[in-house]
């Protein structure tokens, strides 16, 4: 049975947006700050550039395969198989990671202390939930969060770029390249929203004219968003920013404008919540495609008649995130998360760069710069996170052969 199409572009672009505004903004800053040094803006830049490689490999695959599970379906029908699966394993369980970061995020923002975690694991059940009434309740619901977030963004970076600070920032680390490039990493993790875009392909109306429309604005709002939030941050906390967990509430009070604090909070907390809704529906697209194709169990390839959503995918993503709440780090999960995204995004520039004919819709030049700079991004993060994210890629590629080995039998 086939998934409704009912999406519109400022669906998909809310979407998008929501599923970058929340991390890039609220979570990313004081590790990426920590890494890059000085030499921020670069990272950020870097970041941008990769991201819009990345996102013209996705649009133009997205174009040619209209259909739910982004990466992991193009990936099949390009290279074969096996190419496919990686991408898919790699996607979900970097995004996985990612609902887990914004969840916590959310709970950094918005609950009392002691509180966090319940309340993490609360959002994240409350969210699939949504999720599982429908796409076009997701979609409107992720309006309102992104509009909310955007305003308080609007809020802090006014103060911030507007106001004289009441004392002198913290100096920057001095930048190194390896720094840069690991701020660089990290900060693509702010960025990698757009996918939630193509691996809804199954559900957007016009879906090769939409979806590339989509994932460009999408994009470019973010990348507006993102500089103007670093130059504030840079400006007003400097090197403070690298020890703080809220910076946006640090640089309105570094900016004298304590008052409006609460503002901020509210705004984090949707922007997190935006960014889970978008991110929780994307992997049960994922999900979805793969369970299909037996790639994961097939029980999870259901979907719901009345409500068009493949709720069991649903369900079972929101009970992993929950268990990593309960036990994860902030820092550690951001990193995983870039490692099975940077990953996912090699493989989408491999497949887009094999593309021929009429499908072309973009130079090779900017797959061979995305690939290349998801392989640099993934060198330079934390040893940690590259070597738990092989560990669990691997184990994937484990289960799916053992899986083929049966079915010979």
């Amino acid at each position: 049975m086939p998934l409704a199409r009912r999406l519109t572009l400022g669906d998909a672009v809310a979407i998008g947006l929501g599923s970058m505004i929340g991390a890039g903004v609220f979570a990313v800053w004081a590790p990426a700050i920590g890494a890059a040094g000085s030499g921020i803006l670069i990272a950020l830049a870097i970041a941008a550039v990769v991201a819009y490689g990345n996102a013209t490999a996705s649009a133009q695959l997205a174009a040619a395969h209209p259909v739910a599970g982004g990466t992991y379906a193009y990936a099949r029908a390009e290279i074969g198989p096996w190419w496919g699966f990686v991408a898919g394993w790699s996607f979900v369980i970097g995004k996985i990671a990612s609902c887990a970061a914004m969840a916590m995020t959310f709970a950094a923002y918005a609950a009392p202390a002691g509180w966090q975690v319940p309340v993490a694991a609360a959002a994240v059940a409350a969210l699939a939930v949504v999720n599982c009434f429908g796409v076009t309740r997701t979609a409107l619901l992720t309006r309102i969060l992104v509009v909310c977030s955007l305003l308080g963004i609007a809020v802090a970076v006014g103060f911030g770029l507007g106001a004289a600070p009441t004392a002198a920032p913290g100096p920057l680390p001095d930048a190194t390249a390896y720094g840069v490039l690991q701020g660089a990493g990290l900060l693509f993790f702010a960025f990698a929203g757009y996918a939630r875009i193509a691996t809804m392909g199954e559900e957007v109306v016009d879906p090769s004219k939409t979806i590339p429309r989509a994932i460009v604005l999408a994009l470019g709002g973010a990348v507006v968003v993102y500089t103007l939030v670093c130059v504030a941050v840079v400006l007003v906390l400097g090197g403070d920013a690298i020890r703080s967990m809220a910076p946006l509430v640090d640089l309105l009070d570094a900016a004298g404008a304590s008052a409006w604090a609460p503002v901020i909070r509210v705004a984090a907390a949707a922007a997190s919540l935006g960014a889970l809704l978008a991110l929780l529906t994307g992997i049960g697209r994922t999900t979805l495609a793969m369970a299909r194709e037996s790639d994961v169990p097939r029980f999870l390839a259901k979907i719901d008649e009345r409500h068009h959503v493949p709720q069991r995918a649903e369900i079972m993503i929101a009970v992993i995130v929950i268990a990593i709440v309960l036990f994860a780090d902030l820092r550690g999960a951001i990193g995983f998360s870039s490692f099975g995204v940077l990953l996912y995004y090699f493989i989408a520039n491999a497949a887009a760069f094999r593309q021929t004919g009429s499908a072309r819709r973009y130079p090779r030049a900017l797959q061979v710069i995305g690939a290349l700079g998801c392989l640099v991004l993934v060198a330079t993060l934390p040893v940690l996170a590259s070597t738990i994210g092989a560990g669990v890629v691997l184990l994937g590629v484990g289960y799916r052969m053992l899986r083929l080995r049966l079915a010979r039998v």
